[in-house]
């Protein structure tokens, strides 16, 4: 012991002072020294002994073999909250009040087989709390004395961890399985039992995760082996499996799992390998169902979502995005997509994104690129800024196929700029492009050739539509052989067509175009057995001499086509100014035409038809006439041709007849009786309105009946449309109302429809009567004209009578009315009312 060393230096000290013999001397200090280092070593071993108790951070006692406390360290006195001389010498109840009597028996036990003994009690504090803590106790000698040592762990915080995990493990809706390395279920939480579909613990489990009863597949259903599950992937790797997307066939139920789980390796204490692995899940069966939905919807909408992250130069795009564009899973950069783009389409992509990170606002392009294999596709693509990203990080959108809408419109542009008969350029497309070089400097020196088949309407009336139909095709064919690369050949509309060519290198192409043209339709047409000469009369204009807009070109070129008709037929014409000076009348007299029915510019006047031998006046003609403040009094032939033209005619013409047959029931008031009045109709009347339905409406207005009207219509209305000029002769002859033939002889004479048409009479023209008697091809004319009438029991009425001789002769030839300037000229309502009342109070 420590006082037992002290006496003995002291008395090993008194030695050496009575200075005994040198070598005695060096014996006893050699023996003082060696107990002087023994006892400095035995204070070290207790400071270390001290120092390595008091830095234990658990309380730890010494004990007695009976139980007896010899000493506490420092964490067992602030543990227990008593001074250390409350403790050491006590027995351990004190610390422990809740231990058996023989609590010491199982201990000795335990440390006499060369264990450590574990036990968790309860330890109490100086103010009578308690708290929980496992005491290791382990056994050693002190001076020869059995003893012990017992480390107290502090409970308290695994304790409240172990709830707080326990708790956290009931409450969260994400389920936890542990699982050891034979795959067995050690625990699971309330989660994983509802996800399963479980109201068992872990028995349960292991019976619901028997392999033959489930089959695994991956995201995309591929089966997955034992050994590819995720659970397993992280035993054998040793490492955390992240987020993995399974799916989970439960065959007894027939029910469909899918689950998103992440598997984490627990390792033992010195192990290199996980003994258990904790795998965590979540049911993602109804997302699942949900993505799979979108995707099928985004699928079928051809519509797939994009992201591009500026920070990262990263670029997602979703499965359909990436179909529609065509490209390989590492297209993963911005660059990337604008490489898939034309070059117009990458700029404008380029500049929509910098203008989205600028002002933070939203783009939608329609951009034309070209996949992988070659194909083009076309997207339409929208991006904007994330919500909430105050620097532009992210900017997302959507990316829409329109491939098809844009091969669609493509087809709808192509067919709409194409002629579906012909197979060439049609009006629409003919007036852009003619627009597109007369807008241009390098070639606004053009010229268009307006071309229009003689004599079509015949054959496409005689032989129907198809036949008609034939001819356009082959007209087409001669004329593109006839200008092959030299000019661009469109259809105008019915048998017209348009070539265009340039005249910056040959000015006097279009000429020598037309005379290639005119060549091409010498030889006749097969149709069927039967041949057709049809030929072509063609109008040229030059821009900008003649007109620096299409239409007006056009225009102009139509005008010279008709003075091409006028003269010859089959050949052509070059507008000039004597032809603009026309077109500038004509255009004059039209604009102001279209207006002065509205402007009450019409009036009507009446020439008497007379019996040739009496001179009693037995009917009249109602004749239009127009005085324009500007134009003044226009000549009748020239402003019905114009009307004609324009189809203002119709509207004139309904107006003519209503305001005849107003007269005849004011004569009629008047005491006059009906007179019976011929008016004039255009052929356009017949084409471009219900005449018998228009005529009985205004009958029916005047209360009229159908006998006091003649309609006069010239020859061009034959051959119009036979089946409907037929079905409307027919129901304006039941009206009562008389039909005449006017100008008979001038225009087609086609005899084959006289025999055919329920009419009345003819008009012999005034182009035939005036050279009579003189003339003897006139007097064989009207000769004819005559006997055709009597052979078809028609009468005949002779126009522009204006000499006796002309009148004897007319008699001659057994025509008994007429009319002319011989009786009277045209007479205002007035006038010829009072003619009307001399002759009655004469006869």
């Amino acid at each position: 012991t420590p006082a037992a060393t002290d006496v003995a230096l002291a008395a090993l000290d008194a030695a050496l002072a009575a200075s005994p013999p040198p070598a005695q001397a060096r014996l006893l200090r050699q023996a003082r020294q060696a107990l002087a280092d023994a006892q400095q070593r035995e204070l070290d071993t207790q400071a270390r002994y001290a120092a390595l108790f008091d830095a234990v951070p658990d309380p730890v006692s010494i004990l007695s073999a009976e139980g007896v406390v010899l000493d506490v360290n420092r964490a067992g006195i602030v543990a227990y909250d008593r001074p250390r001389e409350d403790i050491v010498g006590q027995p351990i109840e004190l610390l422990n009040p809740d231990l058996p009597s023989d609590h010491l028996q199982p201990v000795w036990e335990a440390l006499n087989r060369g264990d450590t003994y574990v036990i968790e009690v309860t330890n109490m504090r100086g103010d009578g709390s308690r708290f929980p803590v496992e005491v290791h106790s382990a056994g050693f000698q002190d001076r020869g004395q059995p003893c012990i040592v017992a480390v107290a762990r502090d409970l308290s915080g695994r304790w409240r961890a172990e709830s707080r995990y326990r708790l956290l493990m009931e409450s969260i809706d994400k389920g936890v399985i542990l699982f050891d390395r034979d795959l067995r279920v050690l625990s699971a939480n309330p989660a994983a039992h509802r996800i399963l579909g479980l109201t068992g613990g872990g028995v349960g489990l292991n019976a619901m995760l028997d392999p033959e009863a489930w089959i695994i597949v991956d995201e995309h259903g591929h089966p997955l082996t034992q050994s590819q599950w995720p659970t397993s992937r992280c035993f054998q790797a040793g490492r955390v499996i992240r987020s993995t997307i399974i799916g989970l066939y439960h065959r007894p139920r027939g029910r469909m799992l899918w689950l998103s789980t992440t598997n984490v390796p627990v390792f033992g204490n010195g192990c290199d390998q996980a003994d258990h692995v904790y795998a965590m899940f979540s049911d993602i069966t109804e997302l699942k169902r949900n993505n799979t939905l979108f995707a099928r919807a985004q699928s079928l909408a051809h519509i797939g979502g994009w992201e591009w992250d500026r920070g990262l130069q990263r670029l997602y795009l979703t499965d359909e995005a990436r179909r529609i564009v065509g490209q390989p899973a590492d297209l993963e950069d911005m660059p990337d997509l604008l490489d898939c783009l034309r070059s117009d389409d990458r700029a404008a992509l380029q500049q929509a994104l910098a203008d989205t990170i600028e002002h933070r606002s939203s783009f939608g392009l329609e951009l034309q690129g070209q996949r992988r294999d070659g194909h083009s596709f076309w997207i339409r693509m929208i991006g904007e800024v994330s919500a909430g990203d105050v620097d532009a990080a992210r900017i997302t959108g959507t990316v829409q196929d329109i491939t098809e809408r844009k091969q669609a419109e493509e087809t709808l542009r192509v067919q709409a700029r194409t002629d579906p008969l012909t197979g060439i350029m049609n009006r629409d497309a003919v007036l852009s492009d003619l627009g597109v070089r007369m807008d241009s400097p390098s070639h606004d020196r053009v010229a268009v050739l307006y071309i229009d088949l003689d004599r079509f309407k015949v054959v496409n009336d005689l032989l129907g539509h198809n036949a008609g139909d034939e001819l356009l095709i082959e007209a087409t064919r001669r004329i593109a052989t006839a200008i092959g690369t030299e000019g661009l050949l469109a259809r105008f509309g019915g048998d017209e067509f348009l070539v265009i060519c340039d005249l910056r290198d040959q000015p006097d192409q279009a000429e020598q175009l037309a005379e290639r043209i005119t060549a091409a339709f010498s030889a006749p047409f097969q149709l069927g057995s039967d041949e057709f000469p049809v030929t072509a009369s063609i109008g040229i204009a030059r821009a900008p001499r003649d007109g620096n807009r299409p239409q007006q070109l056009i225009q102009n070129a139509d005008t010279a086509m008709y003075e091409c008709k006028r003269r010859t037929r089959n050949g052509w014409q070059v507008f000039s100014p004597e032809l603009a000076q026309r077109q500038h009348d004509r255009l004059q007299i039209e604009s102001r035409l279209h207006k002065a029915l509205d402007g009450d510019e019409f009036h009507l006047v009446y020439q008497p038809q007379v019996n040739l031998r009496s001179g009693a006046t037995i009917a009249c003609e109602a004749l239009m006439r127009w005085h324009n403040i500007q134009l003044g009094p226009m000549r009748p032939d020239l402003f019905i041709r114009h009307a004609e033209h324009t189809g203002d005619i119709v509207r004139i013409g309904q107006w003519a007849l209503r305001e005849a047959c107003r007269q005849v029931r004011q004569w009629q008031d008047d005491g006059l009786g009906l007179v019976r009045v011929a008016v004039n109709v255009s052929w356009r009347q017949f084409v471009g309105e219900d005449l018998a339905r228009w005529v009985r409406q205004v009958l029916d207005e005047f209360g009229l009946p159908g006998s006091v009207l003649e309609l006069e219509f010239t020859e061009r209305v034959l051959i119009e449309d036979a089946p409907d000029t037929l079905r409307t002769f027919a129901r304006l002859r039941e009206m009562g109302v008389m039909l005449t033939i006017d100008d008979f002889g001038e225009g087609y004479s086609a005899l084959n429809y006289l025999r055919r048409l329920p009419i009345h009479g003819l008009k012999l023209s005034q182009l035939f009567v005036e050279g009579i008697p003189r003339n003897r091809s006139d007097v064989a004319v009207c000769e004819a004209v005559c006997a055709i009438a009597r052979s078809l029991g028609l009468g005949v009425v002779a126009e522009g009578v204006e000499t006796e001789p002309q009148r004897q002769c007319l008699l001659d030839l057994g025509v008994t009315v007429g009319q002319g300037f011989l009786f009277a000229h045209g007479l205002p309502a007035a006038d010829f009312e009072r003619r009307l009342r001399r002759a009655r109070e004469l006869g």
